[in-house]
C-alpha cells in the first residue's frame, strides 16, 4: 500500500521498493480495493520479503531511508542496515488484517490505514504532486 501510494503523490522522483518481514506475493483484496478508491492500482503488485530484496539484485547500501511500519520491519531493518549510512524510521501505522467481522467493517479498517499512510506521506514529503 505505501509504495503505491508513494508513487502514485509523488511519481519517481525518487526510488521506491517496498518489503516486508515475510512475502505472501499476493496483495490482499481489501488493499487493492482501498487503493484504488484513490486511483492507485495494486491489482499487478507483489509483495516481496527483505531476503528476496537481495536475491533481485537491491543493494540496501543503494537507499537513503526505510520506513517502518511495524515493529517486527523496524527490527528487521536495523539488523539488515546496521552496516550501512541509511536511516530507518518507524510509522506506528494500524495492521488491518484480521479486524472486523464483516465486509465494510474490513473495508474501513482498511481505509483507517491507508489513510494513516497518506499522512505520514505527506508529514514527511509535503503535499503531493495531485
Amino acid at each position: 500500500m505505501a509504495e503505491g501510494l508513494m508513487k502514485q503523490f509523488y511519481g519517481t522522483g525518487c526510488y521506491v521498493q517496498s518489503v516486508g518481514v515475510k512475502s505472501d506475493l499476493e496483495i490482499d483484496g481489501f488493499t487493492i480495493a482501498v487503493c484504488q478508491e484513490v486511483g492507485v492500482e495494486l491489482s499487478r503488485h507483489r509483495a516481496r520479503s527483505f531476503d528476496e530484496l537481495k536475491q533481485w539484485g537491491d543493494d540496501l547500501s543503494s537507499f537513503d531511508l526505510v520506513v517502518a511500519l511495524s515493529p517486527a520491519s523496524q527490527r528487521q531493518a536495523l539488523e539488515m542496515t546496521r552496516f550501512f549510512h541509511l536511516d530507518v524510521e518507524y510509522w506506528p501505522i494500524l495492521d488491518p488484517t484480521g479486524l472486523g467481522t464483516t465486509r465494510d467493517e474490513k473495508l474501513e479498517s482498511y481505509r483507517k490505514t491507508r489513510d494513516q499512510i497518506i499522512a505520514r506521506l505527506h508529514d514527511r514529503w509535503g503535499p503531493s504532486k495531485e
